[in-house]
């Protein structure tokens, strides 16, 4: 009898093993994420400019943005730089600049050349073939007139801002394409800010000590939607499709598809307003649906300093979920998207929330940056004051980086100080854009800093992860598959990603869609839904490949190089 109950006990207990070894096989295996700081072998010289004098005029505070893009089509990403300019009191004249990727991992300043060299008081870029052409063009959002530099296909730009009609004068922040309407070309939704004259800047402070003031000192501003007529012209739909919020002071902007109906919505972060959900009526109107959402304030009721909206499926159960960024003493607000129409608000529960609060935060992104199958987490800070200490001793003006490794489960680890040189750095951070540069599989990061030198940051991360990259080029849909879903399925474990562009703050990253596989070596299933309404399928595809795939005309691998 004794040995009976032994040998069940000695059979249950062996089960119990064979389970978790089972259970921790297929558990993600994720190496170290490490990055290098390769800014001082790449060539990139270029420093951001902001006209500060110690007058504190508002503007200086926002930083500026980059881009990555193809735009010669020689497969490899270039970069763009947006800058500011000289304020009164100085002299000191920023330029935009454009470098082209050598394919060595160096860069060429071809500004000149290209014709791209915007001297306006720059904050962000959008990317976006808007004429169908196959050729990535470009807009430019300024404090005053914005720019539309129309790409001629032979590595000269033309400005077709006045042509096309949208060349706005108001504080724009941020820009983002995208086909709102689903007529096959890509529409254009710019962020603006405040109402601002720098003839008329306040004098701000706290405790004797002259700070730049804050958001609530200066009144909203609307922003603007233009939608693409197919000419090489816009129309300013923004009344006509329930847009125009004249109170708003939008920082940055995400379209996505959140509620998986199909057609693409918009999320506008608004600083110290209520940030709207704009959902797409499917009729060329949007209704905002931001407070039944539950993302319009905070957990408090409040209105926070929201800065970069970014969309991404945290936890591969095929909805989107959404992470904002915020002002010191602000969390990081992630919300879970609950598959209904609303969403739950987890920012402490997912292990982001209480690390950013000593953090004044701006640009972020999402990327699985270990190539372990889970969307990790970038996020740069920097404070706005040079002086803060005098008010804050605790608190610093150049401040380092986070990066949020997901552990799957919709749980992050801050694992900034174990990721390599590249996170040491302690800068006034205010954008970031991420993209395979080097074109070896794994995403890179280009950290863009106010009245500082960039940072290009080299994914090093052991490479025994496998992984794909998609590029689209749309037939019936849009030319750059802007808003296509992709959906990838290995051993039962499913993502998505989604092509936008522009989004977060101020930056414009990599359209083409990676995947990160783990140790998988091929794929069960890819899944295409284009805007069109076309959905592919394709089976049995090796990692480790680099593929265009041209709308209804199924997959072709891109050789690295040609």
């Amino acid at each position: 009898m004794q040995k009976n109950e032994r040998n069940r006990r000695g059979v249950y207990a062996s089960w119990i093993v064979n389970c978790l070894t089972l259970w921790v096989a297929n558990l993600p295996i994720s190496p170290a994420i490490h990055f290098t700081d390769v800014t001082p072998e790449s060539g990139i010289l270029f420093k951001h400019e902001d006209g500060r004098s110690g007058k504190k005029y508002y503007l200086e505070t926002l930083g500026s943005g980059a881009a990555w893009f193809d735009y010669d089509r020689d497969g490899d990403l270039d970069i763009y730089f947006v800058n500011g300019t000289a304020l009164p009191g100085t002299s000191t004249v920023g330029k935009n600049a454009l470098y082209h990727n050598n394919g060595d991992g160096t860069f060429t300043d071809i500004t000149l050349e290209a014709s791209i060299g915007d001297q306006g008081y720059g904050f962000s870029c959008a990317i976006g073939d808007y004429d169908n052409d196959g050729f990535l063009d470009l807009y430019v959002v300024n404090y005053g007139p914005n720019v539309l530099y129309h790409n001629n296909g032979d590595g000269t730009f033309t400005d077709t801002t006045e042509i096309a009609g949208v060349g706005d004068n108001r504080w724009g922040v941020a820009a983002a394409f995208a086909d709102y309407d689903n007529d096959n070309d890509i529409d254009l939704f710019v962020a603006n800010y405040v109402e601002y004259r720098l003839e008329n800047n306040p004098v701000c402070g706290r405790s004797g000590v002259q700070l730049y003031c804050t958001p609530e000192v200066f009144t909203g501003s609307p922003s603007v939607l233009y939608r693409n007529n197919g000419d090489g012209t816009f129309s300013d739909c923004t009344q006509k499709a329930n847009l125009f919020y004249p109170d708003d002071k939008a920082m940055g902007i995400c379209w996505c598809d959140y509620d998986n109906d199909g057609d693409i919505d918009l999320f506008v972060a608004n600083d110290k307003v209520a940030d709207r959900l704009h959902k797409n009526n499917n009729d060329g109107t949007f209704t905002d649906v931001a407070f039944q959402s539950g993302v319009a304030l905070s957990e408090t009721g409040s209105a926070e300093s929201s800065m970069a909206p970014i969309f991404g499926d945290i936890n591969n159960d095929g909805w989107f979920d959404l992470v904002i960024t915020n002002f010191h003493d602000e969390p990081n607000n992630v919300y879970q998207n609950d598959r209904n129409g609303f969403f739950s608000d987890i920012t402490y529960q997912s292990g982001i929330g209480g690390q950013g609060l000593a953090y004044l935060s701006w640009g972020a992104e999402f990327a699985d940056l270990d190539n372990d199958g889970y969307l990790d987490l970038f996020i740069v800070n920097g404070h706005i004051d040079d002086n803060i200490q005098q008010i804050r001793p605790s608190m610093t003006y150049e401040q380092p980086n986070q990066l949020f490794r997901n552990g799957g489960h919709q749980s992050f680890e801050d694992v900034s100080d174990q990721s390599g040189p590249g996170l040491d750095l302690k800068k006034v951070s205010r954008g970031v854009a991420l993209g395979d540069y080097d074109n070896d599989g794994d995403i890179d990061i280009l950290v863009t800093n106010s009245h500082q030198s960039p940072n290009l940051l080299r994914n090093d991360t052991d490479g025994q992860s496998h992984w794909l990259v998609f590029e689209m080029v749309g037939t019936r849909s849009n030319r750059d598959g802007i808003g296509v879903r992709i959906k990838v399925v290995v051993s039962g474990h499913s993502q998505i990603r989604e092509v936008k562009s522009g989004g977060s703050y101020p930056s414009h990253s990599d359209m083409r869609l990676h995947f990160g596989l783990g140790q998988s070596t091929v794929v069960d299933l890819v899944e295409i839904h284009w805007p069109s309404g076309l959905t592919e399928h394709f089976k049995g595809i090796n990692a480790d490949q680099f593929f265009r795939v041209e709308e209804g005309k199924g997959l072709s691998q891109i050789t690295i190089g040609n």
